[in-house]
């Protein structure tokens, strides 16, 4: 099933409103005050399910020329925009504007609704479709199709929907669900029992229950707690969905739109930007060097100084390079698309990429500077060095090898690898022989599998320190070399993102439960090894009663690493203390004696000559005593 992201645009009344609730049967209008006004004020968020499975997230946006900071933040992951225009009033100023913002925000695919077609004849009706087209040519909407419906008696709905699944049929970007997570919030509210709940489009990876995240930009870490896909309790959710999701260790009021939530130390708050920009060429407006101007990206609306770094002045329908100084910080990714208004009036004037997220304060006019830009916008060797380096996710790709691939030399590489390295977009293993290189986001896509499995192993095996290094190995990198997967291992621990006790890895902090069932198997076995003494028992053979015999065994492996028992062979087990007196006495009994047989040892120790044998075997294997020809005799071992 997919998840599929779609917004409505328009100008306010034209019913964008009323067309979903009369797609899902439930109304956006979530606040009193847009009830009591007939508008959307803010983001409403439902869904509906087309014939053929897939989900569809629906975001009402609001179309009052106040709020268009809201319709902004609602573009954040569409997949599909309807353009929802009255019939009986065709575009309105409004409706350009949404169209440009949809535009130069990267939007491709849409549909153009004519509603309220009910109010009309259909002459007007073609009247106005003839104007849409002559007003959407050369624009990204000017091959949309146009369908005609009224949301008030139902007209064409059933067409509607057909259109949206033929659409979306092929025509999705498949999300990316295996890299860092990232959720731009558009909303942040307080459910009394529950605490801090936020809502947004996760743009990239997945985020898991129990996770902890740092929101970005005021730099807190933050629990899930829980998280909701349309209102239903999930595990997990991914890339593409709508989310709601409950957050421990931060307040409400700490929260403002704009923050994001992403993996810790994976973003890094800015007040400068690198962009390019282009300007409408339906703009009345020339930007000038310093102008003051309104910023739209992700969530996020702050003011800024733009300061032009290859222009004196970018004009309608003109492109530059410029410099955003932000007045607050905010916390964004290159290629992320934005749009800016100007401070007064407020008017959209142009938009476009971020091309560096966290650049030094540039000089205008600076050649290097410039040349440095136009790399990053067209994209630079370090760009196809990351793709290639993303594309070995299970194998990672050596220095010499990535060499090879992007018939560069390695020494052209280095500078460009040392950038990947610093802004942590690549990991770097360097071993005698070579360098292995790994994309950050195979690594944190594998940890978070990696994590979910020695989540399910502590659960199913408490008394167990974790999982065996080869294990994980073997389940999650066998393609890589075990030095390698040694030095990954380095990596996690020294992080404090894994934990490791000798060859067994657990979640950090991870302790083996000293609890209630823990302490009754302890004092079973240990009760059952005294009472034995030297007469051992067969593990095999102890009445467990309920207790599951792995469960026992666990415990067992737990008493011999803390040193309380020892392994006499594959069968027995028995106290360290035990065999320690065992050891003295049989020591004692050598300094003046040649040798010692089955038999004394059987006397020696009141026992029977099937624990005898055992006994001198453990101490041949810990060299007190070694044999000499006969399979009854022993000698001490020096």
């Amino acid at each position: 099933m997919k998840n599929i992201i779609i917004g409505t645009a328009g100008h306010i009344d034209h019913g964008k409103t009323t067309l979903i609730k009369a797609l899902t049967g439930r109304n956006t209008d979530r606040w009193e005050e847009e009830q009591r006004r007939g508008i959307t004020i803010d983001l409403g968020f439902t869904y509906f399910d087309l014939k053929n499975g897939d989900r569809v997230g629906i975001i009402d946006v609001p179309g009052h020329e106040k709020f268009i900071n809201n319709m902004v933040a609602g573009v954040v992951g569409m997949d599909l925009v309807l353009l929802v225009v009255a019939a009986d009033e065709g575009i309105m100023p409004q409706t350009r504007e949404h169209m440009d913002i949809l535009g130069l925000l990267g939007m491709e695919k849409s549909i153009i609704v004519l509603n309220k077609c009910d109010l009309v004849d259909e002459d007007w009706i073609e009247l106005v479709e003839e104007e849409l087209r002559e007003e959407l040519e050369g624009t990204f909407l000017e091959n949309a199709p146009v369908v005609k419906v009224s949301a008030a008696t139902g007209q064409g709905l059933d067409e509607l929907v057909d259109t949206i699944e033929d659409m979306m049929k092929d025509e999705v970007k498949e999300k990316d669900i295996n890299t860092i997570p990232r959720l731009p919030i558009d909303r942040a509210f307080s459910l009394s029992g529950f605490g801090t709940v936020i809502t947004g489009t996760l743009l990239s990876g997945s985020i898991s229950k129990d996770d902890v995240l740092e929101m970005y930009p005021i730099g807190k870490e933050c629990k899930i707690r829980n998280i909701q896909v349309h209102g239903v309790d999930q595990e997990r959710c991914y890339a593409g969905q709508r989310v709601a999701i409950n957050l421990s260790n931060i307040k409400k009021s700490e929260i403002h739109r704009g923050c994001v939530i992403a993996p810790k130390n994976n973003m890094k708050n800015t007040d400068l930007l690198d962009v390019k920009i282009s300007i409408l060429e339906s703009s009345m407006r020339v930007l000038k060097n310093h102008e003051r101007l309104h910023l739209f990206t992700g969530t996020s609306e702050v003011l800024c100084r733009a300061v032009l770094l290859d222009k004196e002045e970018i004009g309608p329908g003109e492109s530059g390079l410029v410099q955003f100084r932000l007045e607050e910080e905010i916390a964004v990714k290159r290629g992320d698309r934005f749009v800016v208004r100007f401070y007064s009036p407020m008017e959209t004037i142009g938009g476009g990429i971020v091309l560096e997220p966290n650049p030094v304060k540039k000089k205008r006019f600076d050649e290097k500077t410039i040349e440095e830009l136009k790399k990053k916008e067209s994209g630079s060797l370090g760009d196809v060095m990351e793709l290639q380096i993303k594309g070995y996710a299970d194998t990672m790709i050596t220095l010499a090898e990535l060499a090879k691939v992007t018939a560069h030399s390695v020494e052209e590489l280095q500078e460009y690898l040392g950038e990947l390295q610093e802004n942590g977009t690549v990991l770097v293993f360097p071993m005698k022989k070579d360098v292995y290189l790994w994309h950050r986001d195979s690594e944190l896509a594998l940890r978070q599998k990696m994590e979910e499995t020695l989540k399910e192993f502590h659960a199913r095996h408490p008394y167990r320190y974790g999982m065996k290094k080869a294990e994980v190995h073997n389940t999650f990198l066998k393609k890589v070399k075990p030095i390698v997967f040694d030095a990954y291992v380095d990596y996690l621990v020294g992080n404090n993102l894994l934990g490791r006790r000798e060859e067994y890895l657990h979640l950090p902090g991870y302790e083996v439960p000293k609890d209630g069932t823990y302490k009754a198997i302890e004092k079973l076995l240990l009760d059952t090894f005294t009472k034995a003494a030297y007469d051992f028992v067969r593990f095999s053979e102890i009445d467990l009663g309920k207790i599951p015999r792995d469960t026992a065994e666990d415990v067992m492996l737990m008493l011999m690493d803390e040193g309380t028992c020892i392994r006499i062979n594959d069968e027995m087990f028995t106290l360290a203390s035990l065999m320690e007196d065992a050891k003295n006495r049989i020591i004692e009994h050598l300094k003046t004696n040649d040798l010692i047989t089955i038999a004394q040892v059987r006397d020696m120790f009141s026992t029977s000559r099937k624990s005898a044998k055992p006994i001198l075997e453990y101490m041949d294997s810990i060299k007190v005593t070694k044999k000499t020809g006969g399979e009854s005799e022993r000698v001490a071992y020096l």
